[in-house]
């Protein structure tokens, strides 16, 4: 694979089956998307929140957490060099007393950490989910949230990224795209029933920054929480059209994203430069 070309960047989104708790069987699925997506021609892959772990695997953060350095990430960063693809690693649960190569918010406790890596395995962009759900969820509980808000360049293309509930919150992604932000890669871990949130929150944040959002959702049940994961990882384009999508079981979503895009939408409906907030 040879990178994005001038015109496009083929983006690779891995809904994997996240099965609680099973970080053998759940990283080995990761890497086998990374291949998938590599053969596919893909210049980027994308996976889910806590992809290893189990977002609802609650009681288990503890015991399973890693430092940026830890053995998972280290097999996708791996995975990346190996494949020539840049992988952005969904999220994992961090042990922050543990992490050596990167700045945290708190010198203790835990994050649910993204980390993305270019295609020569190189370590570009950490991000912790700064909005923490509380809303039948032990997730404020257990971790701390992030503070900083950074982009990377992939191919060419300024990405950044947040997660899953920090949907619910527009201003987080306005200084992303005050950031330089062309692409908002969003892992997750969203559940049933609430569907129509999860298309109609993605779908504005791509419409209102006028830019390319992509939500990559995991698959699976966790019976402990009496929850299922919706699937229904999306791409869409600067004006919230759909490029491509999927239902609820494991897959590997594939667009090519028009790099001229951002640009001309921008040029041709001036919305962003009507800001007066």
């Amino acid at each position: 694979m040879t990178g994005a070309t001038d015109e496009r960047l083929r983006l690779g989104l891995a809904q994997l089956e996240v099965e609680p708790t099973a970080v053998d069987a759940n990283v080995e699925r990761a890497l086998e998307a990374i291949s998938r997506a590599a053969e596919r021609g893909a210049d980027l892959v994308a996976l889910p929140e806590l992809f290893n772990v189990g977002y609802f695997a609650f009681d288990s953060y503890n015991r399973l957490a890693e430092p940026l350095e830890g053995e998972t990430l280290t097999r996708l960063r791996e995975a990346a060099a190996d494949h020539e693809i840049a992988v952005l690693a969904g999220s994992i649960v961090e042990d922050l007393a543990a992490t050596e190569t990167a700045d945290t918010p708190a010198e203790e406790g835990l994050a649910n950490t993204a980390a993305l890596f270019d295609a020569d395995g190189e370590l570009e962009l950490v991000y912790r989910k700064h909005h923490l759900f509380g809303y039948q969820s032990a997730e404020s509980e257990l971790l701390v949230p992030g503070e900083r808000i950074e982009t990377a360049t992939v191919a060419g293309v300024p990405v950044g990224a947040t997660t899953c509930y920090d949907l619910r919150f527009p201003e987080l992604y306005r200084r992303l795209i005050d950031a330089g932000a062309e692409l908002v890669l969003v892992p997750s871990a969203w559940p049933y029933p609430r569907t129509e949130h999860w298309e109609t929150l993605s779908r504005a944040r791509a419409i209102e920054n006028q830019a390319f959002v992509a939500t990559i959702n995991g698959s699976g049940r966790f019976p402990d929480e009496d929850a299922t994961l919706l699937g229904r990882s999306t791409v869409y384009d600067p004006w919230g059209t759909t490029l491509a999508s999927s239902g609820d079981d494991p897959t590997l979503v594939v667009a090519d994203l028009d790099l001229g895009a951002v640009d001309r939408v921008r040029e041709e409906f001036p919305a962003l430069r009507d800001r007066r907030l």
